[in-house]
């Protein structure tokens, strides 16, 4: 992988190209790692559509279209789990010791792996989305507000590609770093994205309402359903709150990511 460019190296963006080439090609080349993804995805939109959908009730809008932008929220976090692996992989086969020795600019190296691992983020929303449609799911607010909602999802899928890719630092190997990946069930189970938190118990529904899946997928909800999805406020309100949330997953992992990378 040629990133020199004269005795003084290259710059943060050339660098970051091509390391997120690199990715991109390994990514094509394993074509399981899309697959999986994939896979997971279909799986939990098959199964909460036609087996657990006809028995959740959401007091409005039908399940689908309650459903489906939780989906697409949760499948751009489990499509970036993967991230943690590859950097695992990477410092376990030295891979990242040479980009260091390397005329470029560290970070570059954790960008280039957060831009490829985006890259497939993306790739499996758009093919979840367009199986959403297959199975009845439909825009009541437009396809402009609807298309900014697919954007905010991928950009939650990116921020968390950046907070696995931290993981896959901290833990520095490709075993702990697939179980720490986990982690993100939580995260997903415990929110709106399947059914409405007020049908959680009290002691866990301040923490669903919160944390970050359920701020964005109500994002989502609101950019997709307008007046449908129920919510309660405009769609400004939803969105800042999940652009808020995404910068801080950002920056934190961001930072931790640096951090790491300059002691592993």
């Amino acid at each position: 992988m040629a990133v020199t460019s004269g005795v003084g190296g290259v710059g943060f963006g050339a660098a970051t190209w091509v390391v997120a080439q690199r990715g991109i090609r390994r990514m094509l080349r394993t074509p399981q790692i899309i697959v999986m993804g994939l896979v997971q995805s279909v799986a939990f939109l098959l199964i909460f559509r036609y087996v657990f959908g006809g028995a959740i009730s959401t007091g409005g809008a039908g399940y689908v279209d309650y459903m489906i932008p939780g989906l697409l929220t949760v499948s751009g976090l489990f499509a970036g789990m993967s991230a943690a692996v590859a950097v695992a992989e990477d410092i376990a086969s030295g891979h990242l010791d040479r980009l260091r020795s390397l005329p470029m600019p560290r970070t570059a190296a954790i960008a280039g792996q957060a831009a490829a691992d985006t890259v497939r983020v993306v790739l499996i929303l758009l093919v979840s989305a367009a199986l959403a449609f297959a199975v009845g799911f439909r825009v009541h607010a437009g396809w402009a507000s609807a298309l900014a909602g697919f954007g905010l999802c991928a950009l939650f899928g990116s921020a968390f590609v950046w907070m696995f890719v931290a993981l896959g630092l901290l833990t520095a190997n490709p075993q702990a770093a697939q179980g720490v990946g986990f982690l993100a069930l939580p995260l997903s189970f415990v929110s709106g994205a399947y059914v409405p938190v007020g049908t959680m118990p009290g002691w866990l529904r301040g923490f669903a309402e919160h944390q970050p899946v359920t701020v964005m997928m109500d994002a989502v909800r609101v950019l997709t359903q307008g007046d449908a999805a129920g919510l309660g406020h405009d769609a400004g309100h939803y969105v800042w709150r999940a652009l808020a949330w995404t910068a801080g997953i950002v920056l934190v992992s961001g930072a931790v990511a640096v951090a790491r990378f300059r002691k592993v």
